[in-house]
Protein backbone atom coordinates (compact mmCIF):
# COMPACT_ATOMS: atom_id res chain seq x y z
CA UNK A 1 0.00 0.00 0.00
CA UNK A 2 1.57 3.50 -0.94
CA UNK A 3 1.27 6.48 1.76
CA UNK A 4 2.16 9.88 1.48
CA UNK A 5 5.00 10.63 3.11
CA UNK A 6 3.71 13.73 4.92
CA UNK A 7 1.69 11.03 6.73
CA UNK A 8 4.98 9.62 8.36
CA UNK A 9 6.74 12.45 9.37
CA UNK A 10 8.46 13.16 5.85
CA UNK A 11 8.50 15.69 3.27
CA UNK A 12 7.60 15.14 -0.35
CA UNK A 13 10.19 18.40 -0.95
CA UNK A 14 12.61 16.49 1.15
CA UNK A 15 12.55 13.24 -0.74
CA UNK A 16 12.39 14.71 -3.82
CA UNK A 17 15.99 16.71 -2.85
CA UNK A 18 17.04 13.45 -1.68
CA UNK A 19 16.20 11.68 -5.19
CA UNK A 20 17.63 14.69 -6.94
CA UNK A 21 20.91 14.43 -5.28
CA UNK A 22 21.31 10.59 -5.71
CA UNK A 23 21.07 11.10 -9.75
CA UNK A 24 23.54 14.11 -9.03
CA UNK A 25 25.83 11.91 -7.78
CA UNK A 26 26.03 9.30 -10.30
CA UNK A 27 24.22 6.73 -8.27
CA UNK A 28 23.23 4.27 -10.58
CA UNK A 29 19.90 3.27 -8.60
CA UNK A 30 17.81 0.58 -10.99
CA UNK A 31 14.85 0.54 -7.95
CA UNK A 32 14.38 1.91 -4.88
CA UNK A 33 11.17 1.91 -1.99
CA UNK A 34 11.34 3.75 1.19
CA UNK A 35 8.93 2.43 3.78
CA UNK A 36 7.64 3.69 7.12
CA UNK A 37 5.61 2.66 9.86
CA UNK A 38 5.37 -0.61 7.47
CA UNK A 39 4.32 1.45 4.32
CA UNK A 40 5.63 2.26 0.68
CA UNK A 41 5.47 6.28 1.14
CA UNK A 42 8.13 6.71 -2.13
CA UNK A 43 9.49 4.28 -4.90
CA UNK A 44 10.64 4.02 -8.06
CA UNK A 45 12.08 1.50 -10.98
CA UNK A 46 14.29 3.00 -13.13
CA UNK A 47 13.20 2.04 -16.99
CA UNK A 48 13.93 -0.69 -17.84
CA UNK A 49 13.64 -2.21 -14.76
CA UNK A 50 10.55 -3.13 -13.55
CA UNK A 51 8.62 -4.00 -10.07
CA UNK A 52 7.49 -7.63 -10.53
CA UNK A 53 10.93 -8.73 -11.86
CA UNK A 54 13.34 -10.72 -9.77
CA UNK A 55 16.72 -8.83 -9.05
CA UNK A 56 20.27 -10.93 -8.44
CA UNK A 57 21.42 -10.06 -4.28
CA UNK A 58 24.40 -11.25 -4.46
CA UNK A 59 26.22 -10.78 -0.92
CA UNK A 60 22.39 -9.73 0.23
CA UNK A 61 21.36 -13.31 0.06
CA UNK A 62 23.61 -13.71 3.10
CA UNK A 63 21.02 -12.04 5.35
CA UNK A 64 18.42 -14.74 4.37
CA UNK A 65 20.36 -17.38 5.37
CA UNK A 66 21.02 -16.21 8.52
CA UNK A 67 17.53 -16.36 8.96
CA UNK A 68 17.09 -19.64 8.02
CA UNK A 69 19.64 -20.48 10.20
CA UNK A 70 17.84 -18.66 12.97
CA UNK A 71 14.20 -20.75 12.34
CA UNK A 72 16.21 -24.01 12.08
CA UNK A 73 17.42 -23.29 15.61
CA UNK A 74 14.45 -22.01 17.13
CA UNK A 75 13.15 -25.52 15.92
CA UNK A 76 15.96 -27.13 17.46
CA UNK A 77 17.86 -28.95 14.40
CA UNK A 78 21.22 -27.56 16.43
CA UNK A 79 22.33 -24.19 18.61
CA UNK A 80 24.57 -21.86 17.68
CA UNK A 81 27.38 -23.11 19.71
CA UNK A 82 27.84 -26.78 17.72
CA UNK A 83 31.11 -27.56 16.01
CA UNK A 84 30.88 -27.58 12.23
CA UNK A 85 33.19 -30.36 11.99
CA UNK A 86 30.71 -32.36 13.66
CA UNK A 87 27.88 -31.84 10.90
CA UNK A 88 30.29 -33.39 8.10
CA UNK A 89 32.37 -35.83 9.58
CA UNK A 90 33.48 -37.35 5.93
CA UNK A 91 34.84 -34.30 4.54
CA UNK A 92 37.25 -33.64 7.23
CA UNK A 93 40.78 -33.24 6.47
CA UNK A 94 43.78 -35.42 7.71
CA UNK A 95 44.46 -33.36 10.54
CA UNK A 96 41.90 -31.19 12.09
CA UNK A 97 43.53 -28.19 13.77
CA UNK A 98 42.84 -27.35 17.22
CA UNK A 99 41.44 -23.69 15.89
CA UNK A 100 39.52 -25.58 13.10
CA UNK A 101 38.08 -27.87 15.79
CA UNK A 102 36.79 -24.54 17.73
CA UNK A 103 34.86 -23.36 14.59
CA UNK A 104 31.39 -23.49 15.49
CA UNK A 105 27.76 -21.55 13.88
CA UNK A 106 28.22 -18.97 15.72
CA UNK A 107 31.74 -18.28 14.35
CA UNK A 108 30.33 -19.05 10.66
CA UNK A 109 27.58 -16.24 11.46
CA UNK A 110 29.53 -13.66 12.43
CA UNK A 111 32.20 -13.73 10.41
CA UNK A 112 35.46 -14.89 12.95
CA UNK A 113 35.37 -18.15 11.57
CA UNK A 114 39.36 -17.75 12.30
CA UNK A 115 40.73 -17.10 8.35
CA UNK A 116 43.73 -14.66 7.40
CA UNK A 117 42.07 -13.76 4.44
CA UNK A 118 39.32 -14.38 1.91
CA UNK A 119 39.31 -17.99 0.74
CA UNK A 120 36.85 -17.20 -1.65
CA UNK A 121 39.40 -18.35 -4.64
CA UNK A 122 40.85 -20.93 -2.93
CA UNK A 123 37.49 -22.58 -2.47
CA UNK A 124 36.40 -22.64 -5.57
CA UNK A 125 38.88 -24.09 -7.17
CA UNK A 126 37.41 -27.61 -5.84
CA UNK A 127 33.96 -29.13 -6.77
CA UNK A 128 33.14 -29.94 -3.45
CA UNK A 129 33.46 -26.82 -2.12
CA UNK A 130 32.58 -28.46 1.78
CA UNK A 131 35.74 -30.65 1.98
CA UNK A 132 38.03 -27.25 0.65
CA UNK A 133 36.62 -25.07 3.30
CA UNK A 134 37.20 -27.36 5.88
CA UNK A 135 40.86 -28.04 4.54
CA UNK A 136 41.41 -24.23 4.65
CA UNK A 137 44.00 -22.98 7.41
CA UNK A 138 42.54 -21.35 9.90
CA UNK A 139 44.86 -19.45 11.16
CA UNK A 140 42.98 -17.32 14.15
CA UNK A 141 41.34 -18.79 17.43
CA UNK A 142 37.35 -18.72 16.18
CA UNK A 143 35.53 -15.31 17.44
CA UNK A 144 38.99 -13.43 17.91
CA UNK A 145 39.27 -12.25 14.18
CA UNK A 146 36.75 -10.72 11.81
CA UNK A 147 37.09 -11.74 8.22
CA UNK A 148 34.51 -11.02 5.66
CA UNK A 149 33.78 -14.90 4.05
CA UNK A 150 31.24 -15.68 1.58
CA UNK A 151 32.00 -19.08 2.24
CA UNK A 152 30.99 -19.04 6.10
CA UNK A 153 27.87 -18.33 4.50
CA UNK A 154 27.98 -21.39 2.36
CA UNK A 155 28.65 -23.46 5.37
CA UNK A 156 25.49 -22.07 6.91
CA UNK A 157 23.81 -23.57 4.51
CA UNK A 158 25.60 -26.39 3.94
CA UNK A 159 24.14 -27.15 7.63
CA UNK A 160 20.85 -26.06 7.28
CA UNK A 161 20.28 -28.48 3.98
CA UNK A 162 22.33 -31.48 6.26
CA UNK A 163 20.16 -31.59 9.21
CA UNK A 164 16.64 -30.66 7.57
CA UNK A 165 17.33 -32.85 4.73
CA UNK A 166 15.74 -30.50 2.08
CA UNK A 167 17.24 -27.80 0.15
CA UNK A 168 17.07 -24.17 1.62
CA UNK A 169 14.21 -22.63 -0.62
CA UNK A 170 12.10 -26.01 0.36
CA UNK A 171 12.95 -25.11 3.47
CA UNK A 172 12.00 -21.41 3.76
CA UNK A 173 8.96 -21.57 1.20
CA UNK A 174 6.40 -22.00 4.19
CA UNK A 175 8.65 -20.56 6.78
CA UNK A 176 9.66 -17.55 5.03
CA UNK A 177 9.09 -16.97 1.40
CA UNK A 178 5.33 -17.62 1.68
CA UNK A 179 4.36 -15.46 4.62
CA UNK A 180 6.32 -12.99 3.37
CA UNK A 181 4.23 -13.13 -0.27
CA UNK A 182 7.49 -13.89 -2.41
CA UNK A 183 6.79 -16.32 -5.06
CA UNK A 184 9.49 -19.02 -5.03
CA UNK A 185 12.93 -17.80 -5.94
CA UNK A 186 15.83 -18.61 -7.81
CA UNK A 187 18.73 -19.72 -5.91
CA UNK A 188 22.39 -20.52 -7.45
CA UNK A 189 24.04 -23.76 -6.19
CA UNK A 190 27.68 -25.19 -5.56
CA UNK A 191 29.03 -27.69 -8.05
CA UNK A 192 27.46 -30.56 -5.59
CA UNK A 193 23.86 -28.58 -5.66
CA UNK A 194 24.30 -27.15 -2.44
CA UNK A 195 22.57 -23.45 -2.04
CA UNK A 196 25.27 -21.32 -2.65
CA UNK A 197 24.26 -19.08 0.61
CA UNK A 198 26.32 -16.06 0.22
CA UNK A 199 24.91 -15.50 -2.91
CA UNK A 200 23.20 -16.30 -5.85
CA UNK A 201 19.23 -15.81 -4.37
CA UNK A 202 17.49 -13.72 -6.95
CA UNK A 203 13.66 -11.90 -5.70
CA UNK A 204 11.66 -8.21 -6.23
CA UNK A 205 12.54 -5.19 -5.18
CA UNK A 206 9.51 -5.57 -3.34
CA UNK A 207 10.85 -9.13 -1.41
CA UNK A 208 13.53 -7.48 -0.50
CA UNK A 209 11.02 -4.58 1.35
CA UNK A 210 9.18 -7.32 2.84
CA UNK A 211 11.94 -9.06 4.37
CA UNK A 212 13.49 -5.42 5.77
CA UNK A 213 9.93 -5.02 7.80
CA UNK A 214 10.30 -8.11 8.88
CA UNK A 215 13.51 -7.98 10.62
CA UNK A 216 11.65 -4.48 11.77
CA UNK A 217 9.62 -6.05 13.36
CA UNK A 218 11.83 -8.19 15.38
CA UNK A 219 10.88 -11.50 13.27
CA UNK A 220 7.20 -10.91 12.45
CA UNK A 221 5.36 -10.62 9.43
CA UNK A 222 1.78 -9.73 9.12
CA UNK A 223 1.54 -10.35 13.05
CA UNK A 224 2.99 -14.32 12.03
CA UNK A 225 6.23 -15.34 13.92
CA UNK A 226 8.52 -16.09 11.10
CA UNK A 227 11.51 -16.47 13.66
CA UNK A 228 12.27 -15.44 16.60
CA UNK A 229 12.88 -12.04 18.74
CA UNK A 230 15.75 -14.11 20.56
CA UNK A 231 17.46 -14.58 16.99
CA UNK A 232 16.73 -11.38 15.39
CA UNK A 233 18.22 -9.55 18.85
CA UNK A 234 21.36 -11.37 18.49
CA UNK A 235 21.61 -10.90 14.67
CA UNK A 236 21.48 -7.31 15.35
CA UNK A 237 23.98 -7.37 17.70
CA UNK A 238 27.76 -6.65 17.68
CA UNK A 239 29.26 -10.36 17.36
CA UNK A 240 32.08 -9.02 15.52
CA UNK A 241 34.51 -5.97 15.61
CA UNK A 242 34.70 -4.70 11.55
CA UNK A 243 37.18 -1.26 12.13
CA UNK A 244 40.15 -2.92 10.87
CA UNK A 245 41.04 -1.15 7.76
CA UNK A 246 37.61 -0.03 7.43
CA UNK A 247 37.14 3.43 6.23
CA UNK A 248 33.43 3.80 5.13
CA UNK A 249 31.37 4.08 8.66
CA UNK A 250 28.77 2.36 8.06
CA UNK A 251 30.66 -0.97 7.49
CA UNK A 252 32.81 -0.15 10.43
CA UNK A 253 30.54 -0.18 13.57
CA UNK A 254 30.64 -3.81 13.74
CA UNK A 255 28.93 -7.31 12.78
CA UNK A 256 26.03 -9.19 13.81
CA UNK A 257 24.90 -12.22 12.42
CA UNK A 258 24.74 -11.78 8.58
CA UNK A 259 24.26 -7.84 8.83
CA UNK A 260 26.67 -4.94 9.24
CA UNK A 261 25.66 -2.46 12.02
CA UNK A 262 25.20 0.89 11.41
CA UNK A 263 25.09 4.46 12.68
CA UNK A 264 21.79 5.49 14.92
CA UNK A 265 21.53 1.53 15.78
CA UNK A 266 20.67 0.87 12.22
CA UNK A 267 21.31 -1.93 10.46
CA UNK A 268 21.83 -3.41 6.82
CA UNK A 269 22.46 -6.42 4.06
CA UNK A 270 23.54 -5.71 1.50
CA UNK A 271 25.49 -6.91 -2.14
CA UNK A 272 27.71 -6.21 -4.60
CA UNK A 273 27.16 -3.37 -6.86
CA UNK A 274 24.69 -1.81 -4.22
CA UNK A 275 22.10 -4.19 -3.40
CA UNK A 276 19.99 -3.03 0.01
CA UNK A 277 18.08 -3.73 2.80
CA UNK A 278 18.39 -1.14 5.17
CA UNK A 279 16.77 -0.91 8.52
CA UNK A 280 16.25 1.94 10.70
CA UNK A 281 14.07 0.67 14.11
CA UNK A 282 14.00 3.87 15.99
CA UNK A 283 12.83 5.87 12.87
CA UNK A 284 10.41 2.79 11.88
CA UNK A 285 12.14 2.82 7.89
CA UNK A 286 13.16 -0.01 5.64
CA UNK A 287 14.86 1.01 2.71
CA UNK A 288 15.44 -1.64 -0.28
CA UNK A 289 17.09 -0.65 -3.31
CA UNK A 290 18.97 -2.50 -6.35
CA UNK A 291 21.79 -0.92 -8.04
CA UNK A 292 24.55 -0.97 -10.40
CA UNK A 293 27.55 0.55 -8.11
CA UNK A 294 31.12 1.07 -9.45
CA UNK A 295 32.39 -0.08 -6.02
CA UNK A 296 30.88 0.00 -2.33
CA UNK A 297 32.40 2.90 -1.10
CA UNK A 298 29.54 4.99 -3.59
CA UNK A 299 26.86 2.20 -1.31
CA UNK A 300 28.48 4.75 1.50
CA UNK A 301 27.81 7.77 -0.65
CA UNK A 302 23.96 6.28 -0.68
CA UNK A 303 24.05 5.77 3.02
CA UNK A 304 24.85 9.54 3.70
CA UNK A 305 22.61 10.68 1.65
CA UNK A 306 19.62 8.31 3.39
CA UNK A 307 20.87 10.03 6.70
CA UNK A 308 21.17 13.55 5.90
CA UNK A 309 18.41 13.68 3.50
CA UNK A 310 15.57 10.94 5.49
CA UNK A 311 16.41 9.74 8.70
CA UNK A 312 17.59 13.55 9.61
CA UNK A 313 14.11 15.32 8.19
CA UNK A 314 11.92 13.26 9.99
CA UNK A 315 9.43 15.59 11.39
CA UNK A 316 5.73 14.71 12.41
CA UNK A 317 4.31 18.51 12.75
CA UNK A 318 4.57 18.45 8.71
CA UNK A 319 1.81 18.99 6.59
CA UNK A 320 0.76 17.86 3.00
CA UNK A 321 1.40 20.30 0.01
CA UNK A 322 0.08 19.20 -2.99
CA UNK A 323 2.47 21.18 -5.15
CA UNK A 324 5.57 19.12 -3.77
CA UNK A 325 3.51 15.95 -4.18
CA UNK A 326 2.87 15.95 -7.74
CA UNK A 327 6.58 17.50 -8.51
CA UNK A 328 8.10 14.11 -6.78
CA UNK A 329 5.42 11.50 -8.44
CA UNK A 330 6.46 13.10 -11.81
CA UNK A 331 10.20 13.05 -10.90
CA UNK A 332 9.96 9.36 -10.07
CA UNK A 333 7.86 8.58 -12.75
CA UNK A 334 10.52 9.60 -14.95
CA UNK A 335 13.29 8.07 -13.80
CA UNK A 336 14.95 6.14 -17.27
CA UNK A 337 18.04 4.63 -18.16
CA UNK A 338 19.36 7.60 -20.57
CA UNK A 339 18.66 5.80 -24.20
CA UNK A 340 19.99 8.17 -27.17
CA UNK A 341 17.82 8.30 -30.22
CA UNK A 342 18.74 8.24 -34.04
CA UNK A 343 18.54 11.60 -34.91
CA UNK A 344 18.31 10.25 -39.02
CA UNK A 345 17.50 6.81 -40.06
CA UNK A 346 17.42 7.36 -43.90
CA UNK A 347 18.79 4.53 -45.43
CA UNK A 348 20.93 3.62 -42.45
CA UNK A 349 19.62 -0.25 -42.77
CA UNK A 350 20.99 -0.72 -45.76
CA UNK A 351 24.86 -0.61 -44.17
CA UNK A 352 23.30 -3.94 -42.03
CA UNK A 353 20.93 -5.00 -44.57
CA UNK A 354 21.27 -8.48 -44.81
CA UNK A 355 25.02 -8.20 -44.22
CA UNK A 356 27.43 -11.15 -43.16
CA UNK A 357 30.69 -10.46 -41.66
CA UNK A 358 33.61 -13.15 -41.44
CA UNK A 359 35.38 -12.14 -38.06
CA UNK A 360 39.27 -12.51 -37.62
CA UNK A 361 40.38 -14.84 -35.02
CA UNK A 362 39.90 -13.45 -31.52
CA UNK A 363 40.03 -15.26 -28.10
CA UNK A 364 35.79 -15.56 -28.18
CA UNK A 365 36.13 -17.14 -31.13
CA UNK A 366 33.49 -15.58 -32.48
CA UNK A 367 33.68 -16.04 -36.34
CA UNK A 368 31.13 -14.48 -38.08
CA UNK A 369 28.32 -12.00 -37.57
CA UNK A 370 25.33 -11.20 -39.16
CA UNK A 371 22.26 -8.67 -39.77
CA UNK A 372 19.18 -9.00 -41.18
CA UNK A 373 16.23 -5.85 -40.99
CA UNK A 374 12.28 -7.00 -41.30
CA UNK A 375 9.58 -5.71 -40.58
CA UNK A 376 11.57 -2.67 -38.43
CA UNK A 377 13.15 -5.08 -36.43
CA UNK A 378 16.91 -5.33 -36.26
CA UNK A 379 18.39 -9.32 -36.14
CA UNK A 380 21.99 -9.39 -34.90
CA UNK A 381 24.11 -12.58 -34.69
CA UNK A 382 27.25 -14.31 -33.72
CA UNK A 383 28.32 -16.99 -34.68
CA UNK A 384 30.66 -19.11 -32.90
CA UNK A 385 33.65 -21.85 -33.99
CA UNK A 386 31.63 -24.32 -31.93
CA UNK A 387 28.04 -23.51 -34.00
CA UNK A 388 26.56 -21.96 -31.09
CA UNK A 389 24.81 -19.39 -32.49
CA UNK A 390 23.89 -15.86 -30.85
CA UNK A 391 20.61 -13.76 -31.95
CA UNK A 392 18.87 -10.80 -30.90
CA UNK A 393 16.11 -8.85 -31.96
CA UNK A 394 16.28 -4.82 -31.67
CA UNK A 395 13.77 -2.20 -32.15
CA UNK A 396 14.87 1.58 -32.94
CA UNK A 397 13.25 4.23 -30.81
CA UNK A 398 11.94 1.37 -28.34
CA UNK A 399 13.13 -1.12 -26.04
CA UNK A 400 12.39 -4.85 -27.33
CA UNK A 401 11.99 -7.77 -24.69
CA UNK A 402 13.12 -10.76 -25.31
CA UNK A 403 14.98 -13.92 -23.28
CA UNK A 404 18.92 -15.08 -23.34
CA UNK A 405 21.29 -17.94 -21.54
CA UNK A 406 23.50 -15.11 -19.15
CA UNK A 407 25.42 -15.78 -16.48
CA UNK A 408 24.00 -14.21 -13.49
CA UNK A 409 26.05 -14.83 -10.46
CA UNK A 410 27.37 -18.00 -10.31
CA UNK A 411 25.81 -19.70 -13.96
CA UNK A 412 24.15 -19.25 -17.01
CA UNK A 413 20.24 -18.40 -16.67
CA UNK A 414 17.82 -17.96 -18.99
CA UNK A 415 16.44 -14.64 -17.82
CA UNK A 416 15.19 -11.36 -19.39
CA UNK A 417 16.85 -8.99 -21.59
CA UNK A 418 15.99 -5.83 -22.82
CA UNK A 419 17.09 -4.80 -26.06
CA UNK A 420 17.78 -1.41 -27.49
CA UNK A 421 19.44 0.11 -30.96
CA UNK A 422 20.60 3.78 -32.14
CA UNK A 423 22.86 4.74 -34.84
CA UNK A 424 25.52 6.90 -33.35
CA UNK A 425 27.27 9.05 -36.41
CA UNK A 426 27.56 7.70 -40.07
CA UNK A 427 28.02 3.86 -40.02
CA UNK A 428 28.52 3.17 -36.00
CA UNK A 429 25.43 1.10 -34.67
CA UNK A 430 25.15 0.93 -30.83
CA UNK A 431 23.39 -2.10 -29.68
CA UNK A 432 22.52 -1.90 -25.80
CA UNK A 433 21.14 -5.25 -23.84
CA UNK A 434 19.82 -4.52 -20.22
CA UNK A 435 19.53 -8.33 -18.51
CA UNK A 436 17.01 -6.62 -16.20
CA UNK A 437 16.83 -9.23 -13.60
CA UNK A 438 20.68 -8.24 -12.43
CA UNK A 439 22.49 -4.92 -12.95
CA UNK A 440 24.45 -6.15 -15.66
CA UNK A 441 24.57 -4.19 -19.37
CA UNK A 442 26.47 -4.83 -22.23
CA UNK A 443 27.16 -2.87 -25.04
CA UNK A 444 28.52 -3.09 -28.98
CA UNK A 445 29.82 -0.38 -30.98
CA UNK A 446 29.36 -1.11 -34.89
CA UNK A 447 31.46 0.44 -37.24
CA UNK A 448 31.98 -0.31 -40.79
CA UNK A 449 34.16 0.87 -43.29
CA UNK A 450 35.13 -0.28 -46.93
CA UNK A 451 33.38 -3.71 -46.38
CA UNK A 452 35.55 -4.02 -42.98
CA UNK A 453 33.40 -4.29 -39.77
CA UNK A 454 34.74 -3.30 -36.03
CA UNK A 455 32.84 -4.50 -33.16
CA UNK A 456 33.51 -3.37 -29.64
CA UNK A 457 31.68 -5.01 -26.71
CA UNK A 458 31.66 -3.18 -23.37
CA UNK A 459 30.00 -3.79 -20.65
CA UNK A 460 29.33 -1.83 -16.99
CA UNK A 461 30.37 -4.57 -14.68
CA UNK A 462 33.02 -6.85 -13.85
CA UNK A 463 31.36 -10.93 -14.78
CA UNK A 464 32.16 -13.61 -17.08
CA UNK A 465 31.63 -10.81 -20.26
CA UNK A 466 34.83 -9.06 -21.10
CA UNK A 467 35.54 -6.10 -22.74
CA UNK A 468 36.88 -6.97 -26.26
CA UNK A 469 37.13 -5.74 -29.70
CA UNK A 470 37.10 -7.46 -32.99
CA UNK A 471 37.61 -7.02 -36.60
CA UNK A 472 36.34 -8.85 -39.91
CA UNK A 473 35.33 -8.45 -44.00
CA UNK A 474 32.00 -8.86 -45.31
CA UNK A 475 31.23 -11.68 -47.32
Amino acid sequence: MQDLPENHGLTSKHLLSFFKKVQESNLDINSFILMKDGQAISQFYRKPYRKDTPQLLFSLSKSFTSIAVGIAWDEGYFDLHDKVISFFPDKLPDHISPNLSQMTIHHLLSMTAGHQDNIYGEVIKHSDWIASFLSQEVHHVPGSYYRYSTHSTYMLSSIVEKVTGQNLVDFLMPRLFEPLEIPRPSWETCPKGITAGGMGLSISTEGIARFGQMLLEKGLFNNKRIVSEKYINLATSKNADTMRDEDRIDFSKGYGYQLFLCRSDCFMGNGRYGQLCFVAPKERIVIAATSCLPSMKHLQSLLDLIYEYILGQINYETSSNLKDELALQKYLSNIAYPLPVSKDLIDKELVFKDARYSIHKNPQCIEEVRFSFQNNQLEFQMMYDNKVNKGYLFEFGTLFHGQDLFTKDLALHDQEVATHAYWCGEDTLVLTLFYIETPYVIKYNISTKNKTIELQCSNNASLDTQDYKITGVLL
